[in-house]
């Protein structure tokens, strides 16, 4: 008898070992974000704040420039969908009493840095931040929506807040004196110029400065005979020496003539060689924006009797020829080289602007396609993403001292912010959904500029 009690004792101790041994083991799933509801604790992220049946068609037109043919950019339409991407840690829950909750000393929240190309577009009356009646004197008509049949401006009305921080005020003033004896260069495409034009109305206050210096001859910008315009434009305020200017390079590559006394001659595109305008300049630069995309396809190509080169020697290399492979190649060379010279320039920031999207729906440029929406953020006005859609850029910047200027999403939910059929230089039955008005989504990209230098 005593014999199974001891045996019984035994046996119920053995059973409490195993139970504990059990918990412990829970205890450490539990540590280990196992255990709990992944569906309710796991944030829900937006990819892009689109209808699911939304046709969503990215192409290109262009008042000013030859239509390309070809659209850098994925033609995917991007879904609200939750992800369950798997568990996060467990939630650390502090406990205090209500009568001792004033003495208790809360631990600083962690500072998070700003980031830029997540948050939403809100509705701001201080908008916009100049005239596009006034801002004559820098922005060209064509882009000055004001100035055209147009009757709806209610997407001057909006600005940009980023996820977890405030995005400072853009006050001109300030920014210059920020930006005193220091120069402001961007160079790319005709986006590239927008973004320039816009900078120009934004310190102005889109006032006449006649005080304001062309000091374009010092850069070379000169107009070249039989040319349309100069190769970019340069503008210096002598109340703070700050210099703004723009080059044209819509490819971002050194641009070198075949034969120099012939004026229809073929040229070089010399796709591992930085623009000579940048490689004899640099030194002068204490902000550089970088841009291109648009006119990486074969119509721009023969239009503009552009051959790839390689090493100084036409490209054998069939697989760069692949014409986004060139555009990609381009884009690495010419960050890389940036990065590279970057030692020698301490005063130089340096940001490559992502690839601003192009809203075309029903049709191409020249088959019909319209942009004439006029609904403010008719897609959503909020975007959450890990990645840029600009994986291009994304790529080339990664690893170097170059700054992505991420726009891309963020302008892709402003489809009735172009242009649309109301150019003044519009072809009847086509439709600019490549440019922007102004005021309008090129001042965001200024601000947010301005917010990280």
């Amino acid at each position: 008898m005593r014999l199974g009690s001891i045996n019984g004792l035994r046996f119920k101790q053995l059973k409490l070992v195993i139970l504990a041994f059990f918990m412990l083991f829970l205890l450490w799933k539990w540590e280990k974000g196992t255990y709990y509801d992944s569906g309710i604790l796991q944030p829900d992220p937006l990819v892009l704040t689109r209808p699911a049946n939304s046709k969503f068609v990215d192409q290109h037109t262009s008042s000013e420039e030859d239509f390309p043919s070809a659209d850098p950019l994925p033609q995917s339409v991007v879904k609200v969908e939750k992800q369950i991407t798997g568990a996060s840690p467990p939630l650390t829950v502090v406990g205090y009493s209500i009568d001792d909750a004033d003495e208790i000393e809360m631990p600083p929240l962690e500072k998070k840095e700003c980031n830029y190309r997540n948050g939403k577009w809100v509705s701001d009356n201080r908008r916009p931040l100049y005239s596009g009646f006034g801002c004559k004197q820098w922005l060209s008509e064509s882009w000055s929506c004001r100035l055209t049949q147009r009757t709806d401006f209610a997407y001057e009305k909006f600005r940009w807040q980023p996820e977890a921080c405030e995005m400072p005020e853009f006050e001109a003033s300030k920014f210059l004196r920020r930006m005193q004896d220091k120069t402001i260069a961007y160079v790319g495409d005709s986006l590239g110029r927008q973004m320039f034009q816009s900078m120009m109305c934004m310190v102005t206050a889109g006032k006449q400065m006649p005080d304001v210096e062309d000091v374009g001859a010092e850069y070379g910008f000169v107009l070249a005979p039989g040319a349309k315009r100069p190769d970019g434009w340069a503008y210096r305020f002598p109340s703070t020496n700050t210099t703004i200017l723009y080059h044209w390079s819509s490819t971002l590559c050194d641009l070198e003539p075949l034969n120099p006394s012939d004026r229809a001659t073929s040229y070089a595109m010399h796709l591992d060689r930085p623009p000579a305008f940048l490689k004899n300049n640099l030194h002068r630069f204490h902000v550089l924006i970088l841009n291109t995309g648009h006119h990486w396809n074969r119509g721009k190509l023969r239009a503009n009797k552009w051959e790839m080169y390689l090493g100084g020697a036409p490209n054998n290399n069939r697989n760069i020829a692949v014409i986004w492979k060139a555009k990609n190649f381009t884009i690495h060379s010419v960050v890389k080289w940036l990065d590279a010279q970057l030692p020698h320039h301490p005063q130089l920031k340096v940001f490559y602007r992502s690839i601003s999207p192009r809203h075309f729906f029903n049709g191409d440029w020249n088959t019909g396609g319209r942009c004439d929406n006029t609904n403010p953020l008719a897609k959503g006005s909020g975007i959450h993403l890990n990645h840029s859609e600009d994986t291009d850029a994304e790529g080339a910047v990664r690893g170097t001292r170059i700054k992505l200027l991420d726009v891309t999403a963020l302008s892709r939910l402003r489809d009735e912010g172009h242009i649309s059929r109301y150019s003044i230089k519009a072809t009847l039955g086509v439709q600019d959904c490549l440019h922007w008005c102004l005021p309008g989504v090129p001042d965001t990209w200024n601000e947010i500029l301005a917010a990280q230098l």
